[in-house]
């Protein structure tokens, strides 16, 4: 949207994504403590426990890497520093958010799918 010329467009995307991502991360951080402290599930448990928090665990911080990025990206609009000379960071932003969202999808279908 930033290439159009509409930062408030923009701005408010970029909110929506981070308030998404943070939200799948709280729902991450939720299911880890269910795990851990009611059902006991550790690292240890092999293969379900290794597999489930190396899998889960790498994506998460991928999410929180991509939402820290987003996040600065959403301050300087607000703050009217992100202009159409920052189109291109904003665009590879956007693919490595898409690249972990497309990577979810995998994690999902090993995990919680075939996994079970």
């Amino acid at each position: 949207m930033l290439h159009k010329g509409s930062r408030r467009l923009c701005s408010l995307w970029l909110a929506a994504t981070v308030l998404l991502g943070t939200i799948f991360l709280a729902g991450t951080a939720h299911e880890w403590y269910h795990l851990i402290v009611h059902d006991h599930l550790t690292i240890q448990d092999q293969p379900v426990g290794t597999t489930f928090y190396s899998l889960v665990g790498l994506h998460a911080t991928h999410v929180a890497i991509g939402l820290f990025m987003l996040s600065l990206a959403l301050l300087f609009s607000l703050r009217g520093q992100l202009t159409h000379e920052h189109s291109e960071k904003l665009k590879v932003l956007s693919f490595y958010w898409h690249f972990v969202d497309a990577v979810w999808v995998i994690v999902f279908l090993v995990v919680y799918v075939f996994g079970r």
